[in-house]
């Protein structure tokens, strides 16, 4: 089983109504949430554990999980109101602004976090939440309990506006980086964190704070996996762009069904390196199902049987 910890929201996603007046409708969403409900989708037994509200979008949320076979028993139930997040387009490129104080995910404290099931394998960070406290101090704590037996899996998916205090999440991210076992991360995201620089440079950076595995993830360009034997690129598929909505997420998803269904989803192999088809399989798996993706308005991510 993967276990999935972060943000579940709505996306306000932008629309037209019959009046042709600009409107937005209800998605349920966040970085996190896709990723859980996209590796469902691929066939893995997935938990998902955030701070789910009891309102009406915080039940929708929940009948998601529910219906695409996302276990939410983990999942933190309080009667706080759910993060909206509202979203334009431009060019398919996707920029959001949130509406998340004293919302039931961001509120979420350390006390609240589950105990992990013996049945997982891995664990997956990432998005909105770990910028924002105290829910991202319960993140960094359910990562610190689940590195000595549970392969680590982070995507750091910075939002630079969303950061009130840079210096405490950037303490944090290193913290996080040190315990994790895969790190996903856009060519932005790498800057960001280590500075300017040529990409195999910042890898080399972000793999000495720990990780056994870097991904680095380039739009149009493609993705290149770095470790300790080397590094290996994956190009990009060629689709027709809808929006750029859940694409990492689905990624992310990709990535630990393929190191599942190949046997190699544990701490040690990770750590010894993985072959180089194992790994361009991996990677490939998750470069298509993100291909499906943004071919669809929404984060809408593939079931197996699509990619076949």
């Amino acid at each position: 089983m993967i276990l999935c910890a972060g943000e579940a929201l709505i996306d306000m996603l932008p629309r037209q109504t019959e009046a042709h007046e600009a409107a937005f409708a209800p998605y349920p969403g966040g970085s996190v949430f896709n990723t859980a409900v996209a590796l469902a989708r691929l066939g893995q037994p997935t938990e998902f554990f955030s701070g789910l509200s009891s309102d009406l979008f915080g039940e929708r949320l929940a009948g998601v999980l529910l219906a695409n076979g996302v276990g939410s028993g983990l999942a933190h139930r309080s009667d706080r109101p759910t993060t909206l997040a509202f979203v334009t387009l431009s060019d398919g490129q996707a920029s959001y602004a949130f509406y998340d104080e004293n919302t039931a995910g961001r509120m979420l404290t350390e006390a609240d976090i589950p105990e992990i099931p013996d049945t997982t394998q891995a664990c997956f960070f990432g998005g909105i939440s770990l910028a924002v406290e105290p829910c991202a101090d319960a993140y960094a704590a359910l990562a610190a309990k689940a590195a000595p037996r549970h392969v680590v899996m982070l995507d750091p998916n910075i939002r630079p506006s969303f950061i009130a205090d840079e210096a405490r999440f950037r303490a944090r991210m290193d913290h996080m980086l040190a315990l994790s076992d895969i790190v996903k991360a856009s060519d932005e995201d790498m800057r960001w964190l280590l500075g300017d620089g040529a990409i195999p440079v910042l890898a080399e950076k972000l793999l000495a704070k720990g990780p056994s595995l870097v991904l680095v993830t380039q739009g149009a360009d493609g993705v290149t996996g770095f470790h300790g034997k080397g590094e290996l690129h994956v190009h990009a598929e060629r689709v027709q762009v809808v929006d750029t909505v859940g694409a990492g997420d689905t990624f992310n998803a990709g990535v630990l069904a393929g190191l599942a269904k190949a046997g190699v989803l544990d701490k040690t192999h990770l750590a010894n390196g993985l072959s180089d088809d194992t790994l361009r399989d991996v990677m490939a798996l998750g470069v298509k199902a993100a291909a499906v993706t943004v071919t669809r308005a929404g984060a809408n991510p593939p079931r197996l049987d699509e990619l076949t």
